[in-house]
């Protein structure tokens, strides 16, 4: 019984260490402190908090703290945005219409700006719609089509201590086979 309840509070603490280390690291990113938020953040990040991978993915794409790379900006954005974090959406669909870091892609920039309008309210919603807006006025009406789509049926997936969920139909089985369903298109 009192190994159960040393198990349960030693998971525990580690389901609230990303949100208390993000928040540390939120503070000292605020008073300029760079290299502490980037320490204290990093660990949030890789262990799948989507608000301290924004964060981080914003350190990189402006050399705050850590090396300026356009590349591990994209990696921390997506990880951020797959997950559902509105931030890290919204600045993703800007590295793809600018092309920072990855060649243009107005169909991915659409689909990750319209999740984030999605996500948001008040201003920053006006700001995504306008951004999303202004991408899709560089789209052919399939490309829109097709971003409408694949906006229309993404699902966040949640990482859990850094490791992505992937839903019960998609888990690979023994043979390492995967079902029709879940083979790319």
């Amino acid at each position: 019984m009192k190994l159960r309840c040393v198990f349960a509070a030693v998971l525990l603490l580690a389901a609230l260490a990303p949100a208390h280390a993000a928040r540390l690291g939120e503070g000292a990113y605020r008073t300029g402190d760079f290299p502490r938020a980037a320490r204290r953040i990093g660990p949030a990040a890789e262990r799948g908090d989507p608000r301290a991978q924004a964060y981080l993915g914003f350190m990189y794409q402006y050399g705050r703290g850590v090396p300026q790379s356009y590349v591990l900006a994209i990696y921390w954005y997506r990880r951020g945005a797959e997950q559902g974090n509105p931030v890290a959406q919204h600045l993703l669909g800007l590295m793809y219409d600018k092309g920072m870091g990855i060649p243009t892609n107005h169909v991915a920039a659409h689909i990750w700006l319209n999740l984030a309008a999605a996500r948001t309210k008040g201003a920053e919603y006006e700001d995504n719609v306008r951004l999303r807006d202004a991408v899709a006025s560089k789209m052919s009406l399939g490309q829109l089509a097709d971003a409408q789509y694949l906006a229309s049926i993404w699902v966040p997936k949640p990482e859990r201590f850094g490791v992505v969920i992937v839903p019960a139909p998609c888990r690979p089985v023994l043979a390492a086979v995967l079902p029709p369903e879940c083979l790319p298109r």
